[in-house]
């Protein structure tokens, strides 16, 4: 999504918890290490975002985990906690911020990365699923509440997303399931009308299309970049 609104002209600041996930992006964004959940490392990466450049135009919350698999009775306090605190905290954190700065400018936009999780009831991945149905739900709360401030709040709900992440996914599910990867991976693509699995580049085209003239009637939505789900197991 970062490379994409660059490659549009904007200008783009990125935070990761991980330092080597930083060093490694490009030098046309500007890029910190700040743990989402931290409240004054979020509070240092966003301010200086203000100060530098004034405000933002768009805003994305975008930095979650997987959380774990398996049957609710074999998961742990401190597992389920780090779940939602990672998805749903840091998205608290980077929204007031966000709320505070675009209700002064009149106008703004706000995307949250939820996931068909945030639209269906997955077995095994309950700390996750609770946590992106929480993003739909702060979602639309603030689009209710900034919205007479010309502010605009949306969430993008990915199926699943080719790549590493969703490997490392795959290989959870498969392990909690007792199952080969093979079968997951298939159950996966079976309940999806396209029957395949979608891109980073086709949830970043939505991201762009939010932030685009053709969107301004669009808040509140909870918009599903998914291939279209059928079912879920």
């Amino acid at each position: 999504m970062a490379e994409a609104f660059v490659a549009a002209g904007d200008r783009v600041a990125v935070c990761d918890a991980d330092p080597d996930a930083v060093a490694k992006v490009p030098p046309t964004i500007r890029a910190a290490v700040a743990d989402v959940t931290d409240e004054t490392a979020m509070h240092a990466f966003l301010s200086g975002i203000e100060t530098d450049w004034g405000g933002a135009d768009v805003v994305v919350s975008n930095a979650g985990i997987g959380g774990p698999a398996g049957p609710i009775e074999d998961l742990s306090l401190e597992d389920w906690q780090r779940c939602l605190s990672v998805n749903l905290d840091g998205a608290f954190l980077t929204c007031r911020w966000a709320a505070r700065v675009m209700k002064a400018q009149g106008a703004g936009l706000i995307v949250l990365t939820s996931s068909v999780s945030g639209l269906f009831g997955f077995p095994w991945r309950t700390p996750y699923v609770a946590a992106k149905w929480g993003i739909v739900g702060l979602t639309k709360a603030l689009a209710s509440e900034l919205g007479p401030s010309g502010v605009r709040v949306n969430a993008i709900c990915p199926g699943a997303v080719e790549g590493p992440r969703m490997d490392r996914v795959v290989a959870m599910e498969a392990e909690a399931r007792g199952v080969s990867e093979d079968v997951v991976r298939e159950s996966f693509v079976e309940g999806v009308a396209l029957r395949r699995f979608v891109t980073a580049e086709e949830v970043a085209a939505m991201a762009l299309f939010l932030a685009s003239p053709g969107a301004a009637a669009i808040s509140g939505q909870a918009l599903a970049v998914d291939g279209h789900t059928e079912r879920t197991t």
